[in-house]
């Protein structure tokens, strides 16, 4: 496919090659080149999960298609600032000069470039520009993580505006499409037998295949549980346990507790993933760590802890700056060890040395998720594995077990996305219920949490049980090997819970001291009333009829004077309402 400098990059770029040393296209990237050719159609949708070269793909499509003169202007469109320059130095090493500085007040570019590249954002400013350049000659349009086309209606309507009159236009995605129902451009759609209209790519190279290829990492998920209480909005105090299968409000709570950096949850976990980095590091001495955050308030505090606990100044990137993007790029060529950011980093940023990660943000649509894992899967040579530390929550679950399913987007719904989270949904759960219900007379505020290593998860299986944290049983899942083949990493895992399972059962059982009855009365009085708000609140009546339709069902006396089992035979009664509720 041509003999211009794109026939130099590395299959992994941004990894680098020699020059003039020729590299073998991946088989999945050879064979996308040859379908597309072999009809040269004026749309093509690759999908391809992130680290397999999606961008080395789009290079040699691009510089045949100059070759044989289909095109020759070519414009990229990316999804942030930092991947522009990304792009432009890529096209330089293909011998494709693109101007990645390029300016909507500009109106056109220099002719010693091939093109510009630029952001979504940018073409939806002054879509009228990139029409005109897009008119000028044969074009090809490359739509990196086409899915952000659909951010926004006025989004959409620009890259359909600007690039409508486009000779040949290439749309990739890494990761699953959207969670929402907003069509994207250029993107067939097609009714399946149940007549949802659902993505049509023309060629799909997912997960499961690239590990089986060695093209990417394996990931392995460490899963942390423990109790959580909070005080709510309207003044109660609830308390859960982390990764049960409560109330969606409920797992909100508990979650927004466990991510609150002054809560001991968050602490642990930090140290348990700064613990892996360090076994890591025997082997592969530049590994890196990625923390990923809510918000910018909690980045910077999760900063200062790591920086007590690994001794070293985390990198912090806030914000899609200038100076943000200096300071990924500073950190990918470094050997520092910790990096916390906020969004910037879940999507199409390569810092190959990444390993280790921890998952402490509220996002969980199978698009951020996928987005975040992206950033540790690229694979530098045979044998590096990635470690993602994460809540033990359902939804982070489902997605971690399913990290290997290929997802369209689909314009219709039968029900809600796989139910799934998201920060949106949180943030309304936390507010209540809208419309005529009065001000919330407290702010929401997390009390207390703990931190319980909970198990392992590596493709559709789970390992280990749990623990207490700094334990030899944590210690046997966190200190495995850095580098091992993905055909090992099952049966290393397997030998290990064997080994933790063991260690357990030949334990002599504590000689625990019996709690003081009146915590045990505490603590089922703090659970039937956190049971009562909720029905209350989903029924929008008082707290106090709740209380007495428990009682009039079950029987006994007001709760300060009823006994264990009676409070025990509520609260039994209130999960069965709440159950039907569902």
């Amino acid at each position: 496919m041509g003999s211009w400098a794109a026939d130099h990059l590395s299959p992994a770029y941004p990894e680098r090659a020699a020059w003039g040393t020729a590299q073998p296209l991946r088989a999945w990237q050879q064979e996308a080149l040859e379908q597309y050719f072999r009809t040269e159609p004026r749309d093509f949708l690759a999908a391809a999960t992130p680290g397999a070269g999606k961008t080395t793909f789009a290079l040699r499509l691009a510089s045949e298609l100059l070759r044989r003169g289909a095109v020759h202007r070519i414009t990229v469109v990316a999804p942030t600032e930092h991947l522009k320059q990304q792009w432009a130095d890529a096209a330089h090493r293909a011998g494709i000069r693109l101007d990645p500085d390029f300016a909507n007040g500009d109106g056109d570019y220099p002719r010693q470039y091939h093109g510009v590249v630029v952001t979504y954002a940018q073409v939806a400013a002054r879509a009228s520009v990139h029409e005109r350049i897009t008119r000028s000659a044969a074009s090809l349009v490359i739509l990196d993580e086409v899915h952000h086309a659909g951010d926004a209606l006025s989004w959409g309507e620009a890259v359909l505006e600007a690039f409508g009159p486009a000779t040949r236009r290439l749309s990739l995605t890494g990761t699953p499409f959207r969670s929402d129902t907003s069509p994207i451009p250029f993107v067939e759609y097609i009714r399946n037998e149940r007549g949802i209209r659902l993505s049509s790519t023309d060629y799909a190279y997912g997960y499961d295949a690239a590990l089986r290829d060695n093209v990417v990492r394996p990931v392995v998920f460490m899963a942390y549980a423990g109790t959580m209480q909070w005080r709510t909005s309207m003044g109660d105090e609830m308390k859960a346990t982390l990764g049960h299968g409560d109330t969606k409000d409920i797992t909100n709570g508990a979650w927004r507790t466990a991510l609150d950096p002054g809560g001991e949850w968050i602490q642990q976990v930090l140290r348990s993933a700064d613990v892996r980095l360090t076994h890591v590091r025997q082997t592969v001495p530049d590994a890196g760590g990625l923390v990923v955050a809510t918000d910018q308030a909690q980045a910077r505090q999760y900063a200062q802890l790591l920086r007590g606990i690994s001794g070293e100044e985390p990198t912090v990137v806030l914000s899609d700056d200038a100076g943000a993007s200096d300071r990924i790029t500073k950190f990918a060529e470094s050997e520092a060890r910790w990096m916390v950011a906020v969004r910037m980093v879940s999507e199409g940023v390569d810092v190959p040395r990444l390993a280790v990660g921890v998952y402490a943000t509220s996002s969980a649509t199978p698009l951020f998720f996928a987005q975040l894992i992206g950033r540790f899967v690229r694979s530098r040579r045979r044998g590096e594995i990635a470690t993602v530390f994460l809540p033990s929550v359902p939804p982070l679950l489902t997605l971690a077990a399913e990290l290997e399913r290929q997802r369209d987007h689909a314009l219709d719904r039968e029900r809600d996305d796989d139910q799934l989270l998201d920060d949106d949904l949180m943030a309304a759960a936390e507010q209540g219920d809208g419309e005529g219900r009065e001000a919330a007379p407290f702010t929401w505020e997390p009390l207390e949490s703990s931190a319980t290593f909970d198990r392992v998860l590596f493709g559709d299986a789970e390992y280990g049980q749990l623990v207490e944290p700094s334990s030899e049983e944590e210690l046997d899942f966190i200190g495995i090997p850095g580098l091992l083949d993905a055909e090992d990493v099952s049966e290393l895992l397997k030998r290990r819970h064997a080994r933790q399972a063991a260690r357990i059962r030949d334990r002599p059982p504590a000689e625990a001291a019996p709690e003081p009855l009146y915590r045990n009365m505490r603590e089922e009085r703090q659970l039937l009333n956190s049971l009562v708000a909720i029905v209350a609140k989903r029924r929008g009546e008082a707290h106090a009829l709740v209380h007495a339709e428990s009682r009039r069902i079950c029987g006994g006396p007001p709760v300060a004077q009823a006994s264990m089992q009676q409070l025990r035979d509520r609260i039994h009664y209130l999960r069965k309402v709440m159950d039907r509720g569902r």
